[in-house]
């Protein structure tokens, strides 16, 4: 069952100027004697964990300067996260500055510059950020450009990413004043932290989530001190909060990250409960990854605590991941082995309810084999427990699934009654995000029935749900099928317009894998439109994806349009090309072309 939408995020309560200058008086102090002895390019450091408190310091700084020669000038950044080039920004807008309110004559400029973590980055995950890449090389020049003392205003981790990649820019400050966030709202982000759950789409707006238990992250783990003791146990479980949030948030990268952190933190305070939580979210993270053989790894181990802890539940759940694994690799005995043994567990502890799903499973792996009977004896099994507990909800994935199974032998009217089912409940209940699933499914049924208008309006209305809720990964699957239809009805550039924002999305969210299908339909629309060069192109691109994954049956796939490919050009280049990628001899690979053809 899907979870309920998170509600909206709050804010700690609002503090004011003189709250701030109130706790830290000493650091408000030791920046304002730096501000008045500032001559011509002078480089301090404040940190500042909370946007708010950044906002409510600047306000106190230009209070406690108003009478003096000395304009504080804010400049915020925080909507330029792909800025590279900040001194060429800077000179920009001190040109705007001088050009529409100039300050005066006798008065000295000083740039208090804020939100500049946008670029920078909050934590140690991601590569060299290219702003601090030109903020080393560009170092000297800031003295004739930017003649004023300046202030980096940013949070901790993003002053540790300035010491850590500019080290050199780092070297010439002139102070570095760091200050603290009151307890209240410290308070107040550890309750939220701990008490809303975490995103179930990657949504965009989850993002802002994620930010808040950074946020808190940096109060209880700050750079260069010790957690204290009794912080020890949350900061663990934060660790594993943001990993679980990346996970969701299509970045696993970021996902591992964290949770490897996490688990080096759990070093120092024990928790068998929360070790297994974060091996098998690790193991979530490398298997989007699709680094199966380190997933299955971090499987095991949680597995083997599982055990050792005898929790029953984490057990079935890690066969249930496990045999996850093996269904994507095919490996389908292997897979049905492991959904087999988290049934009989779940038997043996009479937990008959959660065996749904993995007879849920037990027939997607009997539909892979194309044992279509089997696998509509494990959905109905699954469908009879979902009765059995009244849970109405529970039976729209399972009128999908055998909507998919009618669908596969060509039972079109009981799949589109099956599909409607679903679809039924799911508005019954009013989960308007999953429909979109169930439109996708009733568009690719109405395709194979040549239906191509009403599949372009079921396509759409997936599109419509996924913009709806702000869930631009999704979005990618619609646009590729969006752009099969359009292919479908000869509107070749609107396909080809499809394809590209479909690919677009997987680009931008590093979802490497999943573009060889993209590639792979700009490949067939190319050879229609004869555009054989550029076909050539994007099914290369297909094989090379493919190759870096070692999918097997995939390079299968591929390997049969090239070959087709080569029949039509017999370009012998394509031959060195492809036995390149593959490592083989051109003359092995005319050979699979002669058998991929057959």
């Amino acid at each position: 069952m899907s979870e309920a939408p998170p509600p909206a995020p709050t804010s700690p309560s609002p503090s004011t100027s003189e709250t701030l200058v109130e706790e830290n008086q000493q650091e408000f102090a030791e920046l304002l004697t730096f501000i008045d002895f500032a001559e011509g390019l002078t480089i301090g450091f404040v940190e500042i964990n909370q946007e708010q408190d950044r906002i409510l310091l600047a306000e106190a700084l230009r209070q406690h300067l108003a009478d003096t020669e000395i304009h504080i000038e804010v400049m915020n950044f925080s909507r330029q996260p792909d800025l590279r080039y900040l001194l060429d920004e800077l000179r920009q807008r001190l040109a705007q500055l001088h050009a529409s309110s100039p300050p005066k004559a006798d008065q000295k400029l000083v740039l208090y510059l804020q939100g500049l973590e946008t670029a920078i980055g909050t934590d140690g995950v991601g590569a060299y950020p290219p702003m601090l890449q030109d903020l080393n090389f560009v170092r000297d020049a800031y003295r004739d450009i930017v003649p004023h003392p300046l202030l980096f205003v940013l949070p901790d981790y993003a002053l540790t990413r300035i010491s850590q990649y500019a080290p050199d820019f780092w070297a010439w400050q002139s102070g570095l004043f760091r200050f603290k966030t009151s307890a209240q709202t410290v308070e107040q982000l550890r309750t939220e932290a701990f008490e809303r759950p975490l995103p179930y789409i990657a949504s965009t707006d989850n993002q802002e989530q994620i930010e808040q238990l950074k946020q808190l992250l940096m109060e209880l783990n700050p750079t260069g001190k010790p957690i204290a003791p009794q912080d020890l146990a949350q900061c663990c479980e934060l660790y594993y909060k943001i990993g679980s949030a990346y996970y969701t948030q299509k970045q696993p990268a970021k996902a591992r990250d964290y949770l490897l952190a996490g688990l080096d933190l759990l070093k120092r305070h024990p928790n068998p409960t929360l070790e297994q939580d974060l091996y098998r979210r690790l193991g979530n993270a490398y298997e989007d990854l699709r680094q199966f053989d380190t997933a299955i790894a971090a499987y095991t181990t949680a597995l083997d605590l599982a055990r050792a802890t005898k929790r029953s539940s984490m057990e079935s759940t890690l066969l249930h991941d496990l045999g996850d694994i093996a269904l994507q690799q095919r490996q389908f005995d292997q897979a049905k082995a492991y959904y087999e043994q988290s049934l009989a567990l779940k038997e043996a502890r009479n937990d008959r309810y959660s065996q749904a799903v993995t007879h849920h499973n037990l027939g997607i792996v009997a539909q892979e084999l194309r044992e279509y009977e089997q696998a509509r004896s494990h959905y109905q099994q699954a469908l009879d427990i979902y009765i059995e507990y009244g849970d109405r909800y529970g039976q729209a994935d399972i009128y999908h699934q055998l909507g998919i199974v009618a669908q596969e032998l060509r039972e079109y009217e009981q799949a589109r009654s099956h599909y409607q089912q679903a679809l039924d409940i799911k508005i019954e209940f009013g989960d308007r995000y999953s429909q979109a699933s169930t439109y996708g499914q009733l568009g690719n049924l109405t395709k194979s029935l040549r239906e191509y208008q009403q599949a372009g309006e079921h396509f759409q209305k997936a599109l419509e749900i996924h913009i709806e809720f702000n869930d631009r990964y999704n979005q990618a699957l619609d646009h590729h099928n969006l752009g099969m239809v359009a292919e479908k009805l000869q509107e070749y550039e609107q396909a080809r317009s499809y394809y590209q924002q479909s690919l677009d999305i997987k680009i931008e969210y590093g979802d490497r894998y999943s573009q060889a299908r993209t590639y792979s339909q700009l490949g067939l629309l190319a050879e229609e439109l004869n555009e054989l060069d550029q076909a050539k192109a994007h099914h290369l691109q297909d094989l090379q994806i493919s190759v870096e994954f070692n999918d097997q049956h995939r390079i299968a796939f591929v390997l049969r349009n090239l070959a087709r490919l080569y029949q039509t050009t017999q370009d012998d280049s394509l031959l060195t090309t492809v036995a390149q990628c593959l490592n083989i001899t051109p003359d092995e690979v005319q050979q699979r072309f002669t058998a991929a053809s057959a």
